[in-house]
């Protein structure tokens, strides 16, 4: 089978006079890499795009992690300068296609702000400033100039026996890199949290009863996916169910078949 195609979303910034839709390389290179799918970038043009045009053509979605954070008006949060920045157009455009993805029974897989942005899109709300809060952890990257450091794997995670991820990586403990500040507050109706860490937190997610693999996970396994064999498998898994959803789109038979 040919690599299937996949819809990554886009953060927009300003730089070089320009105002550029683009997405980290190391979401790009895991995808290729990590899952054996060719990864399609779609630009924040909110209710502007016709999502169900894009969906009849690729067969997974994957929202990535970002500097700014979901605007707190779309869960009833404070819009305070410290808890920014933002990115309304991508905001306009992820929550939409990720109802959309979960509608249709396209695979998704939701990285850092993208399970952020997963809990809203289904009617959750986030926590923010969690090292702040009695008795968590601090989950925000280490201070450094150096994005080793910063994404060093350093976190015990424990995986919900029955779960999706538990399949991947079987109950218990795994470890993860931590680089963020807010969270999954209330989760959404839809959603069972699949990993939390020691204090609590809720590190992954999964849409209940869902046609196809629709995660979360609050850590970033697209940074480790060549050297990290829990890395790896997440996207493994995320590939898997891509290639699943094409041949059935396509009436191919799989080798399990």
């Amino acid at each position: 089978m040919m690599q299937p195609l996949v819809a990554v979303s886009t953060d927009v910034r300003q730089f070089d006079n320009y105002t550029w839709h683009a997405a980290p390389r190391q979401y790009l290179e895991a995808a290729i890499a990590g899952a054996g799918v060719f990864p399609v970038l779609v630009p924040s043009f909110g209710d502007r795009l016709d999502l169900d045009s894009l969906l009849d053509s690729v067969d997974g979605v994957m929202i990535t992690g970002s500097k700014s954070n979901v605007h707190p008006s779309l869960y009833g949060g404070d819009a305070s300068e410290a808890n920014g920045p933002y990115d309304p157009d991508r905001d306009a455009t992820t929550l939409p296609l990720i109802r959309r993805a979960i509608e249709r029974g396209v695979p998704l897989l939701a990285i850092c702000r993208g399970i952020q942005e997963m809990n809203v899109a289904l009617g959750g709300t986030l926590a923010t400033e969690l090292q702040e809060r009695p008795g968590s952890l601090d989950h925000r990257a280490p201070v450094s100039d150096n994005q080793d450091e910063r994404f060093a794997i350093r976190q015990a995670v424990s995986i919900k026996p029955g779960t999706c991820l538990a399949g991947v990586f079987g109950a218990g403990e795994i470890l993860v890199n931590s680089v963020h500040r807010q969270g999954v507050g209330q989760l959404g109706p839809l959603l069972d949290i699949e990993a939390v860490a020691e204090d609590g937190t809720v590190e992954a997610v999964s849409v209940r009863d869902s046609r196809a693999f629709a995660v979360g996970v609050q850590w970033h396994p697209e940074y480790w996916v060549h050297s990290d064999s829990v890395s790896a498998k997440v996207f493994q898994a995320f590939g898997d169910a891509v290639r699943g959803h094409a041949a059935a789109r396509l009436g191919i038979r799989t080798a399990a078949e």
